[in-house]
């Protein structure tokens, strides 16, 4: 989960940064029906997904100065290196540790700039930070450090992780929350990128200890549809995590789940799950694509955690993984 971030983890992921997805998974991916196959370096966790003017998609994930891979075609990825290869200095207040792991990146292009949104803090606790970053490129070392967006205590009720922003026409908007009291969101500055202020809460959970994280917020036709990960991440095949969604005509209040529930009172609906030899998708970010809406997020097999990527049908008025 977005909340955890275990050494079994990072271990893992150093060994693979240079190895191909095995052809068993490929074929796992095929088998059981995903459109997405991607091939090439896809040991990622908390994926998100730009694309700049020239096609070339970029994926930011969690990790030591973040990382960064490359594909000219959605399908094979390139490990490109890190955010910030000299380290994030600013952030190590909330990570314990100089160059910690920065968690959960989501990244924004706007046609010239990439704007990269990403949390500094340590597991099981809400002394964490939320930092802000701009880049022409994308590419390793070209980002500049545009300071902190927002930050939690211990006693303030809710954690600053898991950054996700809305840009919708002239207003953008930051969802963040992880446990405790469960998705925040806040205005933004467009010209600073920086939060205004007005906290709203906007999903919640009492159940399994309000595992509720990782939010990501899409507006498709009429509706805003707010995406998060539920249950147990970081767990390999063990991980219970699934991807859930509410939708709402405003972005910031009244989301719901296809029965009506509140997600304020724990409603979601199931996106995507566990299934054949796939465990615990989640970590989701979604983008719009030339074959239209696109959920990048995570999966575990028993060789690791991976990228995975599928369309998204609206068709029903509710996303389908197809």
């Amino acid at each position: 989960m977005r909340r955890a971030r275990t050494l079994e983890y990072r271990l893992f992921n150093l060994q693979c940064r240079n190895h191909r997805v095995p052809a068993l998974i490929r074929g796992a991916l095929r088998r059981t029906g995903w459109s997405g196959t991607v091939t090439g370096n896809t040991a990622v966790h908390d994926p998100t997904m730009c694309k700049d003017s020239s096609g070339t998609y970029f994926v930011f994930s969690t990790g030591v100065g973040i990382e960064i891979r490359t594909s000219p075609d959605r399908t094979a990825w390139t490990y490109r290196g890190l955010v910030w290869p000299n380290g994030a200095s600013w952030t190590d207040t909330y990570t314990g540790v100089s160059s910690g792991s920065l968690w959960a990146p989501d990244c924004y292009y706007d046609g010239s700039t990439f704007h990269l949104y990403y949390s500094a803090s340590t597991f099981g606790s809400s002394h964490s930070a939320i930092f802000y970053a701009t880049s022409s490129t994308g590419l390793p070392g070209s980002f500049t450090n545009k300071g902190l967006v927002t930050s939690t205590t211990t006693s303030s009720g809710y954690n600053a992780i898991d950054p996700n922003l809305l840009v919708d026409g002239s207003n953008w908007y930051l969802s963040f929350g992880s446990f405790w009291t469960g998705i925040k969101i806040e205005s933004v500055s467009p010209s600073t990128g920086l939060v205004t202020g007005g906290i709203t809460g906007i999903a919640q959970r009492t159940a399994n200890s309000g595992a509720i994280e990782a939010s990501a917020i899409y507006k498709f036709g009429s509706f805003y549809y707010l995406f998060t990960s539920w249950d147990t991440c970081c767990q390999g095949t063990s991980s219970t995590y699934n991807i859930r969604v509410g939708r709402s005509t405003s972005p910031t209040s009244g989301y719901v789940d296809a029965s009506g529930v509140a997600l304020t009172a724990g409603g979601g609906t199931l996106v995507l799950g566990t299934h054949g030899n796939i465990f615990g998708p989640g970590g989701q970010d979604i983008m719009t694509d030339g074959d239209g809406p696109i959920l990048v997020y995570h999966y575990y097999t028993s060789s690791g955690s991976f990228l995975g990527i599928n369309r998204l049908d609206f068709s029903s008025g509710w996303p389908v993984v197809v």
